[in-house]
């Protein structure tokens, strides 16, 4: 993992924990249905969604939710559109 990919990991976790605070980022499993893993209910998994856009930056449009299902895709979605220094 490139250092800009586990800084994008990072605080993607970080603020996934803050959403749903037992989470153990250690259990996930990248490529397997973010919101299964953690229990997150529709309106938790929104909140999840705001606090990417406004951490980052990143305008999440309602027509991308469906695509943003594991962990991976929410970070391949963030690196392609954030600059990370």
């Amino acid at each position: 993992m490139t250092p800009d990919r586990q800084k994008l990991t990072d605080t993607v976790l970080a603020l996934l924990c803050s959403i749903a605070p037992e989470v153990d980022p250690a259990t996930l499993v990248p490529n397997r249905p973010l919101r299964q893993q953690v229990d997150l209910d529709s309106m938790d998994w929104l909140n999840f969604l705001v606090s990417l856009h406004e951490h980052m930056g990143v305008n999440i449009p309602e027509s991308d939710y469906a695509g943003l299902v594991c962990l991976d895709d929410v970070l391949n979605y963030l690196q392609a559109r954030v600059d990370l220094p």
